[in-house]
């Protein structure tokens, strides 16, 4: 039972090199009917998602023209005792354009002691309503929910050196 076991080698001149693949045999394939289907790239494949615009916004929306003009005028304005703008504050609740122009201004004032109180909704409104477009501008005062700090923007609360 002491058998050995030996590799035999064998030597041997030259070896055919296997068949190198080819990119026209991986689309080529045979189907279960016998038939050769070809999956070609098309060159135009980007045509249609290229020439697509972007969806417009309507105008009274976030990102249409007039709801970022009313921003923009938001953003003119400031606390008096505070450097930044009304917006970066986050005393903007909430802005609601119809389709006829009228405007809807959500705000909160940083207490309800503000000094500025009786004047700053005066001024949003006379700046809202002065945007082109805005028919008719409304300014809903609330206090609910309170603001606080944590409402502002990273940029305000940069300039305050609160970043």
């Amino acid at each position: 039972m002491n058998e050995e076991r030996r590799i035999k080698v064998e030597e041997v001149d030259a070896v055919a090199a296997p068949p190198k693949a080819r990119v026209d045999d991986a689309f080529a394939s045979e189907t279960s009917v016998g038939v050769a289907e070809t999956f070609e790239r098309k060159r135009d494949y980007l045509a249609g998602f290229l020439s697509q615009k972007p969806a417009a916004h309507p105008a009274g929306e976030p990102g249409g023209e007039l709801y970022e003009s009313v921003i923009d005028a938001l953003k003119e304005i400031y606390d008096p005792e505070i450097p930044v703008n009304i917006y970066d504050l986050g005393l903007i609740y909430g802005v609601d354009i119809t389709a006829d122009g009228h405007a809807a201004v959500t705000m909160t004032l940083t207490t309800p002691h503000c000094p500025v109180a009786e004047s700053m909704p005066g001024e949003v409104e006379l700046r809202v309503g002065s945007v082109p477009g805005v028919g008719h501008a409304e300014v809903n005062l609330v206090w609910d929910p309170p603001w606080d700090p944590q409402k502002m923007t990273d940029d305000a609360k940069l300039e305050l050196g609160m970043l």
